[in-house]
């Protein structure tokens, strides 16, 4: 019991105004370890997609945002998609009657996978890279 006054102490200075502030602005100012994993993938990946089966055109470009563990448009087009923590990523793209879904992984400013879909009609596949702007 002797120490139970001393811990009171003790916690009472910790809780002084100064001491609380200065331990709320650490707090906000600090992204969590998963906050910052996910953010490194923020930002505009520029995807380039490559017919491998299928009479689908190659070589369309389409801009994609990251943001936090979602993908989504940078222009043209409905894309949604997450990504984790490791970089994996899984996306479903549609414009007009057209669509597809693709996966494959983001690691540093480049990104790489497979994709399929039904494209103006056609089965297709194929793979798609990305670099990031």
């Amino acid at each position: 019991m002797a120490h139970y006054p001393q811990f009171l102490s003790r916690l009472t200075d910790f809780a002084r105004p100064r001491h609380l502030a200065l331990l709320a602005v650490l707090a906000t100012a600090v992204p969590s370890t998963a906050d910052a994993r996910i953010a490194r993938y923020d930002g505009i990946w520029n995807v380039t997609f490559a017919t491998t089966r299928g009479n689908c055109s190659s070589g369309y470009s389409v801009p994609f945002t990251v943001t936090g563990s979602r993908v989504t448009s940078a222009g043209g087009g409905r894309v949604s998609g997450t990504v984790n923590r490791a970089g994996g990523v899984a996306v479903q793209v549609s414009v007009g009657a057209s669509h597809a879904s693709g996966g494959g992984r983001l690691a540093g400013v480049y990104g790489a996978g497979s994709w399929r879909g039904i494209i103006s009609g056609d089965q297709c596949s194929g793979t798609w890279q990305a670099t990031r702007s």
